[in-house]
Parts: C-alpha cells; sequence; structure tokens
C-alpha cells in the first residue's frame, strides 16, 4: 500500500507537467503568430471597434483579430470542462477539456477564412488545379505557411482527446478527408476560388506533423491505456 501511494506521488508531477507543457506551447503557438501578423491584425482593430462587423468576420485579418481577442473565452471554457470533469472522477479531465477546445478553436476560424467568398462568388464558375505543386510557386510564404495551419489544431489534438485518431496514418487520412471536403465546397458553392490539390497536400502535411508534434502525449495516453504494454 505504501508503495503504491509513494508511486501516485510520483507520477502527478510528471502528468501537471505535461499538462503545463500542452497549455505552454499553445499559448506560445498563438503568441507567435500574433507577433507575424501583429500589423494587419491592428489594421482590422478599429472597423471591429466600430461595429462594422464584415470587417471582423468578413475578412482574413478581422478573423484572426477576433480569435485572439477569444481567446480567454476559449480558457474558460477549458477550466470549466476539465472542473466538471474532475468532479464527475474523469482521468485526464484537463488533457480532454484542453483537446476539445483547442482543437475546435484552432480550426474553425480557418476553415471560415478558407470558404470565405471572392468577389466573384456565384458568378464565377468553379475552378479546379489538379496539377502537384504547380500552385506552391504562387502561393507565396503566407499562403503555404497559411495552409499548414488549416488542420494544424486538429492534427495536434485530435489524437490527444480520440485514442482511434492516435497514429499517423489516421490523421493523415483524417486530415487530406477534411482538406477534399473543404475544396469541393469551394468548388460547388463557387465560392471564387481555386480548389487546388496542393491546398490538400499542404493541408495534410500540416496536420500530420501537428501531430507528430503532440505525438509524445498521445503516445503516453495509449501506454497507460488498459491491456497497452
Amino acid at each position: 500500500m505504501v508503495g503504491m501511494k509513494q508511486s501516485a506521488s510520483l507520477s502527478a508531477p510528471p502528468r501537471r507537467m505535461r499538462r503545463i507543457v500542452l497549455v505552454g506551447l499553445a499559448v506560445l503557438g498563438l503568441a507567435g503568430a500574433a507577433f507575424v501578423v501583429r500589423r494587419p491584425l491592428m489594421m482590422s482593430a478599429p472597423m471591429c471597434l466600430a461595429g462594422r462587423w464584415h470587417g471582423c468576420f468578413g475578412t482574413e485579418n478581422g478573423v484572426l483579430l477576433m480569435m485572439l481577442v477569444g481567446l480567454p473565452l476559449a480558457g474558460l471554457v477549458v477550466w470549466v470542462l476539465a472542473r466538471r470533469r474532475r468532479v464527475a472522477g474523469v482521468a485526464s479531465a484537463w488533457r480532454m477539456s484542453l483537446a476539445e477546445v483547442g482543437m475546435v478553436y484552432g480550426t474553425v476560424p480557418f476553415v471560415w477564412m478558407t470558404t470565405m467568398p471572392g468577389s466573384g462568388a456565384g458568378i464565377v464558375p468553379g475552378r479546379v488545379s489538379l496539377v502537384p505543386l504547380r500552385d506552391l510557386v504562387t502561393m507565396g510564404p503566407v499562403g503555404i505557411v497559411g495552409n499548414l495551419l488549416i488542420f494544424a489544431a486538429l492534427g495536434f489534438f485530435a489524437p490527444i482527446r480520440f485514442a482511434a485518431l492516435a497514429s499517423v496514418p489516421r490523421i493523415l487520412a483524417l486530415g487530406a478527408g477534411c482538406s477534399i471536403l473543404v475544396e469541393t465546397a469551394q468548388y460547388v458553392l463557387r465560392l471564387d476560388r481555386v480548389s487546388s490539390v496542393d491546398d490538400v497536400l499542404l493541408n495534410t502535411a500540416g496536420a500530420v506533423a501537428a501531430a507528430l508534434a503532440s505525438r509524445r502525449w498521445w503516445r503516453a495516453r495509449q501506454r497507460h491505456r488498459p491491456g497497452v504494454s
């Protein structure tokens, strides 16, 4: 009995440390992204303060600004979910709550930006680019990074939250499937956007790279599952 208590007390600090690292990585990632795009974001701030909501939710800079402004609310949702789970005796309450909020909050705004209609929406017919790597030249660094980030949060948090997705091939399939769905919606809805195979490749690569970055945590969860050696 004493040995079991000592083992539990020794395992608690590493679990708390992993939780702190997870939160720290999420905060640092958002802070770094905000620093890189700080000037465009500040251009959208006056429109949002003036109540011109199209400037907040109808432009990419506005959506990013609202995403950062809403970060405290997202943190509050994580705290509420984790607290309710801890009261109910759910294991890994903080991990589950952070993963759920993280993959939703870090994915929906980027998908929203990707499906924003262009000036010729509904008029210009859908366009498709099926030649791999051809569009990478015209994307530029911002376009490439943006495509990598669209499903990065999903790739990072989904295998932590769902054991069934805790493998690189499954995250690859998830990222590719979600990206194909978005590109298909752009074409079918005639949003005046190009449905490109390069977008699918970059979206999928971003999801897989993010999953590899969080592999330590979802593999640790696999090792602690009953029946897993």
